[in-house]
């Protein structure tokens, strides 16, 4: 670069400056490298700073005022390339920060994970949807009932080992009709829906129970149950096998053979399992009978004018039927379906 080193001939050295400046702050390529040129020119250390200090040496007050002006001129003149080519350099820097950032909005939008029903849950929904589509509707009832509900109306005698506290989770909630608890089945809801329902009375009961009992293979201490109560005139077990077996046909195949063996229930009588051929075997798909008159009477229906069945059904154990759930040895497995591990849930999305 040159220097202002011959004041006696300022004007030349001035002008070399500025051409030799032009090029140098032209050909800078960063932000940094002008700085240093910036510095170079304009600083302390700076050819335009030594000629105004030299300014005191010359004599002549118009010589020395002309050059004063003329080292200014070309002071602002770097100035103002160097500005000017800061501004270039700053657009060129965003331009390419810009570009490097750029996203594509011609790609398809991510699309975050979606959650699902749980296995237990989606074979509620279908179990209610096939009886809702048979003309029942869906009721649902308390969790914490009372031992006349859960009992007395279904026509459970007070010495039957569910009562018992072994077996039945109470709660501390004072003694109202003899008793609060978590009800250890969704039956309560046939005497509190024929309460409230004259018949006819066609009502399918999702929910959840709860029972005194510890997990294994086939117990939960908190399981769900299907309810189902049919009430009319003229009702006979015919009915019954035709609905049932209709259910079994359309949850687990239109070629499901059923049979229905003799069982005891308190508040159904006569009283079934009904059991579906499946995977080679016959499993026990769910408890059924005709409703017992002395339910009937608990609600202040005419035994003698209705007729009914009632059903109930554990929406894990059909879940597990239907999709082979087992344990390493080949046995029916509840604990799958409890496990929070999404390998296992992913499985039956």
């Amino acid at each position: 670069m040159s220097a202002i080193t011959n004041l006696a001939d300022p004007m030349d050295s001035l002008q070399q400056l500025v051409i030799d400046a032009t090029t140098e702050i032209g050909d800078a390529i960063s932000i940094d490298q002008l700085d240093a040129i910036d510095t170079t020119l304009m600083g302390r250390g700076s050819s335009i700073s030594e000629a105004r200090r030299g300014l005191g040496a010359i004599k002549d007050p118009d010589e020395r005022r002309d050059t004063g002006r003329a080292i200014n001129d070309v002071a602002n003149q770097i100035k103002d390339l160097v500005t000017a080519k800061r501004s270039t350099l700053v657009a060129t820097e965003e331009a390419a920060a810009l570009a490097a950032d750029r996203v594509d909005v011609t790609l398809p939008g991510r699309i975050p994970p979606r959650g699902t029903h749980h296995l237990i849950t989606q074979t509620i929904d279908e179990i209610v949807d096939i009886f809702v589509g048979l003309g029942y509707t869906m009721a649902r009832g308390p969790e914490a009932e009372t031992e006349f509900y859960n009992f007395t109306a279904m026509n459970i005698p007070e010495t039957h080992p569910s009562r018992h506290e072994s077996d039945t989770l109470y709660l501390d909630y004072g003694e109202k009709d003899g008793g609060v608890l978590l009800r250890t089945h969704t039956s309560p809801m046939q005497a509190r829906y024929m309460e409230q329902h004259d018949p006819p009375v066609y009502v399918v009961v999702p929910g959840k129970v709860f029972r005194s009992d510890a997990v294994d293979s086939t117990h939960s201490p908190v399981f769900h149950q299907i309810e189902g109560l049919a009430v009319d005139h003229n009702i006979t077990f015919a009915d019954l096998k035709g609905t049932l077996a209709t259910f079994a046909r359309e949850f687990l195949g239109k070629d499901t053979k059923v049979k229905f063996i003799p069982h005891y229930f308190p508040f159904t009588e006569p009283s079934a399992e009904m059991h579906a051929y499946s995977n080679g075997r016959w499993i026990e798909l769910l408890g059924c009978g005709m409703v017992n008159p002395a339910v009937f009477e608990h609600v202040g229906y005419d035994p003698s004018a209705v007729t009914g069945f009632a059903f109930g059904m554990g929406p894990e154990r059909l879940a597990i039927i239907r999709h082979g759930i087992t344990d390493i040895h080949g046995n029916n497995d509840l604990r799958p379906l409890l496990d929070p591990d999404q390998r296992i849930l992913r499985q039956y999305v």
